[in-house]
């Protein structure tokens, strides 16, 4: 499918391929042969000559402080080397400066790099994030400070990632959430959520709400099978879209997916969507929360749109 093309960030220096980039990995990512990665990229950065430091992540927070410590350092460019978690990490380390991310997709979903078109391929991924356009997009920010670049979420989503073990991710790959989701859908949950966006509240029952910054969802490595969770999710227009899903039923569950498949989003009940600045989610019972496919606690759950807040390096049109 076609990737919008992210704005050119103008006002960034030129990238040189003679200064350092600072890698960082996440040995636990995906089903990451770490040893044989490390090889392909040490061999992909010396034929473009470009120079780079490593850092392997041991612990949650661990790709963030490196980020962060990077721009200050004066690096080009940081280079995430995992999944959507890893990336997150980076993100929030690097929101705010003027040092672009990269990204090298090695994880069991890579949400956020199918969303900016990055390949999978380790070679053609390095060849962005060396040579790759800077490119402004929007975050969303969670009221602890922590940013995102995909999506931030409350309810049935948040259950399918907490059902996805890190067994069976390493054992089944992206299959771990297909399997979760149908374990979850068999019996679709039903909270009563409170949403306030933007100042305007609404109350509604429904088994999830999505705060999403990018729209685009794909289930590799399977055949292609990529679906947009609302009918105009852009990570360029200064919103968030909440996208509230309120299947009742089974066959509900079905319905709704296949309508979101085929983009027929209007004319549903069980489909509600509203783009907002601020978003406050809060619910009854309370129920837990993921943000970028990492489990964060329990609602409620408060993000902000952050306009142009990072940089990111995407392949050229």
């Amino acid at each position: 499918m076609d990737h919008a093309v992210p704005h050119p960030a103008s006002d960034h220096p030129a990238i040189t391929p003679g200064s350092r980039t600072l890698i960082v990995i996440n040995p636990a990512a995906g089903q990451l042969d770490t040893e044989r990665t490390l090889r392909l990229l040490a061999g992909a950065f010396a034929v473009r000559g470009a120079s780079f430091d490593l850092f392997h992540t041991a612990g949650a927070g661990d790709a963030e402080r490196a980020a962060r410590h990077a721009a200050q350092g004066g690096y080009r460019a940081v280079v995430a080397v995992g999944g959507d978690g890893t990336v997150g990490e980076v993100i929030s380390g690097l929101a705010g400066t003027d040092i672009p991310l990269g990204i090298i997709p090695k994880g069991t979903g890579n949400q956020v790099a199918v969303n900016l078109g990055i390949p999978r391929d380790i070679e053609a991924a390095v060849e962005v994030a060396v040579n790759g356009l800077p490119a402004c997009i929007d975050l969303g920010r969670l009221a602890d400070g922590r940013h995102f670049a995909l999506a931030a979420g409350a309810g049935w989503d948040a259950a399918v990632i907490a059902g996805a073990t890190r067994e069976m991710k390493d054992r089944w790959g992206f299959g771990a959430y297909l399997y979760a989701g149908l374990r979850v859908g068999v019996t679709p949950p039903s909270t009563l959520f409170r949403i306030t966006a933007d100042g305007h509240m609404l109350t509604v029952p429904a088994a999830m709400v999505l705060v999403a910054n990018m729209g685009q969802f794909a289930a590799a490595p399977f055949p292609p099978m990529e679906v947009s969770v609302g009918p105009a999710v852009s990570y360029q227009d200064g919103m968030l879209d909440v996208c509230i899903f309120a299947p009742r039923t089974l066959p509900d569950v079905a319905a709704v997916l296949w309508r979101v498949a085929r983009r027929q989003y209007a004319g549903d009940d069980r489909l509600i969507y509203l783009q907002a600045a601020e978003v406050s989610v809060d619910s009854d019972p309370p129920v837990v929360t993921e943000v970028d496919g990492e489990l964060i606690g329990r609602t409620p759950l408060h993000a902000s749109a952050v306009p142009g807040g990072i940089t990111v390096l995407v392949p050229h049109p």
